[in-house]
């Protein structure tokens, strides 16, 4: 199973680039409100709110497929580990006997 962490850099340039255009969105809707202009409002507010919702849909998507890699991740550690187990198990019985008396050892010392 390959590392998909190249689609990392590109979203993080994408949300960088959609945050600094949401900025500027809202930017723009605070200077307009200076001038009081109701139309002019009016459509600077539909593009923020437009630039919201596209900003937020794309932080789900990002979040959804990282979750998902990152549970790819964890299962193919989760295989490794079963199969190390099952190909060495006195040698992991062993390392488990020794941290259990590692740790029975640190619990003593209390």
């Amino acid at each position: 199973m390959a590392k998909r962490t190249h689609y990392l850099p590109e979203s993080t340039e994408q949300l960088k680039e959609d945050l600094h255009h949401l900025t500027q969105t809202v930017e723009e809707l605070v200077n307009a409100t200076a001038d009081d202009s109701r139309s002019n409002i009016k459509e600077l507010r539909v593009r923020a709110e437009k630039r919201l919702k596209e900003t937020r849909d794309r932080l789900e998507n990002s979040g959804e497929r990282l979750y998902g890699e990152a549970r790819d991740t964890v299962e193919h550690q989760v295989d490794a580990v079963d199969r190390y187990v099952h190909d060495n198990t006195w040698t992991s019985i062993g390392i488990g006997a020794a941290l259990g008396i590692v740790v029975g050892m640190l619990i003593g010392r209390r």
